[in-house]
């Protein structure tokens, strides 16, 4: 509780509290925290810790309508004022404004850009544009916002300034909301600093809120999971059982994106940046014009230019441009600058090279794929002489149970000789398949097979990159040159789900024929007809929107991928006890 002085009798004293206390140093050594924080970056520790620690520490971001809605709000004031800050003086008392004016204090550990500055003497009021309208409090604004208005104010008194308010601006119902700095504002801003770098420095995650009205509004809540992780930390993985209750948790993340991935394989083709614009054109002629707004990332396959401008403008807006060979191999994809979240991968090494910690997550991996080929398996095969379906029902058991990787792959092996041996009783007549073969595919189906596991991986590359993992260091699979080891391995429980599913359907519906393909020097190869065929079904099918098997809600299975993801990442940070396999019932 804190005392804020009120008696008439003692307001000179605690008129000099006030000054004393802004006076003072936070508590806490800079040498052990970093660098100085954002004041934008205290508003939302104050909002919610967790979300301040993931978009400081963690270095996480991600765009919603309000935040959006926001940055238009900002656009007047976002632009820089290069004017140098004057010192005001009673000679010299006219009112002067600044715009976007950068403050910085080693004392206090802080930095902010201050979207407006009224300066009329000496006496500096800082401005704080804010998106929707004033709140009906007594105290005229949200804590963050005052508290993001108070640390301006210390930064103005750290500079010279006599600053004892500020004002919060309200776009949405045009209200100026005057804002007193006064003790127990002054005293929680400096508490909320401290805290928030001793946060920072203590490279522990805060945990996520309860059940919190907060988080569906929030645009970090498919990075923070505060739902998932809460269940996950208490729960055990559940069972593959057919009675099992599904929890039903919010509906808190988006069921699919907005934005689709656009594919180029015309040999030849061209691309360039036009306006907010990407242009495919070939030997002169325009195929196509899409919105980079509406693109998540570009792929390539073999011949394809593309211009430096549309190249920086792709990776300045953070989607990716994936490379595939011309056969449909994916090899390379270019980003921005590696994922901020140092602390994830340090979690990720150290677990690779660890039997205890990696061997857990690597079961997980294969167990969910045997379960889920055994799924498709038990949906079409429409008799099982074999006992198929019970002998990957013991494979699973026993990958579940594995002592070491070894033993686990030699498991996983002899399960998918299993299933495919069931696999190949499911395609209709003119598609023979005898086992899986590749480097290169001999026939139709393993041709066919080949490029969609390579869309599956570039699917699971991004979705690893995204949630700050490096997708070339597996639990599984082990480093090689050039082998994203972790993509690999979280596609495994997807490979019969997705890639699967869509090469039986594009067999057996007539989509691709014999005359989609080709064959030379042994191996078989997708037409571009086929390919393009191929890509369709391929988006149609990440795109469909399923029921989570442990969650209860509707997402894609594009956007299930990166749950999994983001899964993986909580259990290597510890927040989670067991990565969670998504296997479908």
């Amino acid at each position: 509780m804190i005392d804020v002085p009120s008696d008439s009798a003692i307001l000179e004293s605690s008129y000099s509290g006030l000054e004393d206390l802004f006076a003072a140093e936070v508590p806490t050594s800079i040498d052990d925290i970093g660098p100085p924080v954002p004041v934008r970056m205290l508003n939302e520790f104050t909002y919610c810790p967790r979300l301040g620690y993931l978009e400081w520490a963690q270095g996480e971001w991600a765009s919603s309508a309000d935040t959006l809605h926001g940055e238009f709000v900002h656009r007047n004031v976002d632009q820089e004022d290069r004017r140098d800050l004057p010192v005001g003086d009673a000679e010299h008392p006219e009112a002067i404004h600044r715009r976007s004016l950068r403050l910085e204090s080693e004392e206090l550990g802080l930095v902010a850009v201050v979207d407006v500055l009224e300066l009329e003497g000496n006496q500096a009021t800082p401005v704080d544009y804010k998106r929707g309208k004033a709140p009906d409090l007594y105290e005229g604004a949200w804590e963050p916002e005052r508290v993001q208005l108070c640390a301006q104010g210390l930064l103005l008194r750290a500079a010279g300034y006599q600053c004892d308010g500020g004002i919060v601006y309200y776009a949405g119902s045009k209200e100026r909301v005057q804002i007193e700095f006064d003790y127990a504002l002054v005293k929680r801003t400096r508490e909320l600093i401290a805290d928030f770098r001793r946060t920072a420095a203590s490279g522990k995650i805060p945990l996520p809120l309860v059940d919190s009205p907060k988080c569906p509004r929030c645009s970090l809540v498919s990075i923070c999971l505060p739902d998932e992780t809460n269940w996950l930390a208490t729960h055990p993985v559940l069972e593959e059982e057919e009675d099992t209750k599904v929890v039903e948790l919010r509906k808190a993340l988006v069921p699919r994106e907005d934005a689709k991935p656009l594919h180029v394989s015309e040999q030849g083709a061209y691309i360039r940046k036009k306006g907010e614009r990407l242009e495919i054109e070939y030997k002169g002629e325009k195929l196509a014009s899409v919105k980079m707004l509406d693109v998540s990332h570009v792929c390539l396959y073999g011949n394809i230019q593309m211009t430096t401008q549309a190249q920086s403008e792709l990776i300045k807006r953070d989607i990716p441009i994936c490379y595939f060979s011309q056969g449909g191999w994916f090899h390379a994809m270019t980003t921005g600058l590696t994922h901020r979240n140092v602390e994830v991968r340090i979690k990720q090494y150290a677990a690779a090279a660890d039997a205890a910690l990696s061997l857990p997550i690597a079961k997980a991996f294969i167990s969910g794929k045997i379960r889920n080929c055994r799924t498709i398996l038990r949906r079409n095969l429409p008799d099982d002489p074999e006992r198929i379906l019970d002998r990957l029902n013991d494979s699973a058991t026993e990958a579940e149970r594995a002592g070491s990787k070894e033993s686990l792959l030699g498991i996983e092996g002899m399960a998918a000789k299993i299933y495919f041996s069931g696999f190949a009783k499911l395609l209709k007549a003119g598609f023979e398949f005898d086992g899986r073969n590749r480097r290169p595919p001999k026939d139709p189906a393993n041709a066919t097979l080949s490029f969609l596991y390579a869309l599956l991986t570039k699917e699971c590359h991004i979705a690893i990159q995204a949630a700050g993992l490096d997708p070339m260091l597996g639990m599984l699979h082990q480093p090689r040159y050039g082998r994203p080891s972790l993509a690999l391995d979280l596609a495994e429980e997807f490979r019969p789900l997705l890639a699967d599913s869509v090469a039986m359907s594009l067999m057996n519906t007539g989509e691709l024929s014999n005359d989609h393909f080709v064959t030379r020097a042994g191996g078989c190869g997708l037409t571009p007809a086929g390919r393009r065929a191929t890509l369709g079904a391929w988006e149609r099918r990440v795109n469909s929107e399923v029921t989570h098997p442990l969650f209860g809600y509707v997402l894609s299975y594009r956007r299930v991928i990166q749950l999994q993801a983001r899964l993986l990442s909580r259990v290597l940070l510890g927040e989670v006890r067991e990565y969670p396999p998504f296997k479908t019932r």
